[in-house]
């Protein structure tokens, strides 16, 4: 088995940037070369947290802090999955692990949804960013269709116990809190 050691060093370097006094537009900076250097390799990431499920994508909690000032996910997409239209209310930094990610960003317009450019495509080792200030709505979904595909999610919060919302391009909305796909943690410990 391959060392979990690049998990905990990006968490606690996470740890410490989360403690530091600074906007969120300087927090991100920051953060983005600790996601790279999460990205580079994939091996760390145990098995069970990679696992696809063939009904629907899977959102596998990997660490939260214990103040709740970030939460790092694993998504696992089956292939075709793909999310509801929906939006974080927190920031997120999303970055491909391994295979693709396609993701089409929405904003308000007229009392509806409406597609902003065309959708992005992310490889592996690509990294995105939502929040509420430089947008928060987007639909996601696997941009591979044989295979699955994985990606890391690092949210501004306890993202599974976060109330947010997912719409119907109309504009009706739903309140929906994700919770996750497993009841355990990786043991961020191991050699």
């Amino acid at each position: 088995m391959a060392s979990i050691k690049p998990l905990r060093d990006f968490i606690s370097d996470m740890t410490v940037l989360a403690g530091a006094q600074m906007d969120e537009a300087a927090f991100l900076e920051q953060a983005r070369p600790l996601m790279q250097q999460l990205l580079a390799k994939d091996e760390w990431l145990p098995p069970a947290f990679a696992e696809p499920n063939e009904k629907s994508y899977r959102q596998y909690l990997l660490h939260c802090d214990p103040l709740e000032r970030f939460s790092l996910v694993s998504f696992v997409w089956g292939p075709g999955q793909t999310t509801p239209i929906h939006d974080h209310t927190v920031w997120g930094m999303i970055g491909v692990l391994r295979g693709s990610e396609v993701s089409q960003r929405y904003e308000w317009g007229d009392g509806a949804l409406h597609e902003t450019g065309g959708a992005d495509v992310l490889e592996a080792g690509a990294i995105d960013m939502v929040s509420p200030s430089i947008g928060d709505i987007h639909k996601v979904s696997n941009g591979l269709k044989a295979r699955p595909s994985v990606s890391l999610h690092l949210y501004g919060g306890n993202i599974g116990a976060i109330n947010r919302h997912s719409f119907d391009i109309d504009g009706a909305s739903r309140t929906f809190r994700s919770g996750y796909s497993s009841a355990i943690v990786p043991n961020i410990w191991l050699p």
